[in-house]
């Protein structure tokens, strides 16, 4: 997409990974006449009100983005999310003062289906631990489980959940499939069984989560009915797990693994939190990763892209390719799942 946005302006990003890909797409705004202004993550109002008074778009990560900021942001016409969430966006207040917004679906779901995937046999061989322990000198065996033949249930069949279901099959398992927006005959189409989400818990091996966040599914419940020695991976959101339960469950053995990209005490709310699941004692059951499974050089490259062809068109008075939010519309066809 060549096309300059129509006049010059500011670009607000608060991206912290925009552009540090292998694509120069501070350079691709420069050359449509637009200034990129970086700003802090976390969207403090006094330190972003100089820049916003001046924006005419915003490339913004996960920080809030409120009717306070929106205010402050008189000529601002596109807030172009640099992921696929946007709870943390007042769509209504964006709505209001006709900013479109726009976010970039499918841009990271491989890497994270393979950082998935990645956890999982990580947590399945002991990876990590046996790490450690070579490094201590211990070369003990610790046997592990391996994947193939295991059935691995998949809960949220966006495209990150089809990209593991995929790739899970591909190394002989069984894939159980949880999604109540899609439908039975869609799952068996793409060679995969659904299943009601109980049903699943007592039946798979292993378990990897992908659903939108804000309801917990993996409770003291679903440890209690759960078939013994599941393993579970979330590189979804950690509200859907209960991490008290969780670690419960791991110490006595019902629970096998955990792995996760996400943590409660990874939110900035809880600065100087902790989890259960980071008891040393667990350290040999439990796999964490620093929520860094969209964060391949590819999945940045295509993330950042479609947010600058998402400015680009809407200065140009083009229809960006993926709307959330086109003004005077609070419909949203790309918030039924955690990543579709």
């Amino acid at each position: 997409m060549t096309a300059p946005a129509a006049g010059a302006g500011t670009v607000l990003v608060t991206s912290r990974s925009f552009s540090s890909g292998d694509v120069d797409l501070v350079a691709r705004l420069a050359e449509a006449g637009l200034q990129v202004v970086r700003g802090r993550p976390e969207h403090d109002l006094e330190a972003l009100r100089q820049v916003l008074a001046d924006a005419v778009a915003w490339v913004a990560g996960t920080g809030p983005v409120t009717a306070a900021h929106l205010d402050l942001a008189p000529r601002l016409r596109v807030l172009a999310r640099y992921g696929v969430g946007v709870d943390a966006v007042d769509l209504a207040a964006a709505a209001d003062r006709r900013v479109t917004v726009t976010n970039t679906p499918g841009a990271n779901s491989e890497a994270v289906a393979e950082h998935a995937v990645a956890l999982l046999l990580a947590v399945l061989r002991g990876v990590p631990d046996g790490d450690r322990r070579v490094r201590d000198g211990d070369w003990g065996v610790i046997r592990g489980r391996q994947l193939a033949g295991s059935a691995v249930g998949v809960v949220g069949f966006g495209r990150i959940g089809r990209g593991v279901a995929d790739r899970v099959r591909g190394l002989g398992c069984t894939v159980l499939v949880h999604d109540p927006y899609v439908g039975d005959e869609d799952v068996r189409a793409a060679g995969h069984t659904p299943s009601a989400l109980e049903q699943l818990a007592r039946d798979a091996d292993a378990v990897s989560l992908h659903a939108p966040g804000g309801l917990t599914l993996l409770d003291r419940a679903w440890v209690k009915t759960c078939r013994p020695g599941q393993v579970v991976v979330n590189t979804a959101r950690a509200d859907l797990v209960d991490e008290d339960a969780v670690a419960e469950a791991l110490r006595s053995g019902r629970l096998a693994g955990y792995a996760a990209d996400t943590l409660t005490t990874e939110a900035a709310a809880h600065p100087g939190g902790t989890s259960a699941l980071l008891d040393p004692r667990l350290a040999d059951r439990v796999v964490l990763t620093p929520h860094l499974g969209g964060q391949t050089t590819e999945a940045v490259d295509l993330m950042g892209s479609m947010a600058v062809d998402a400015v680009l068109d809407v200065l140009a008075g083009r229809p960006p390719a993926y709307p959330v939010l086109p003004p005077a519309t609070t419909t949203d066809p790309h918030l039924t799942g955690a990543d579709r």
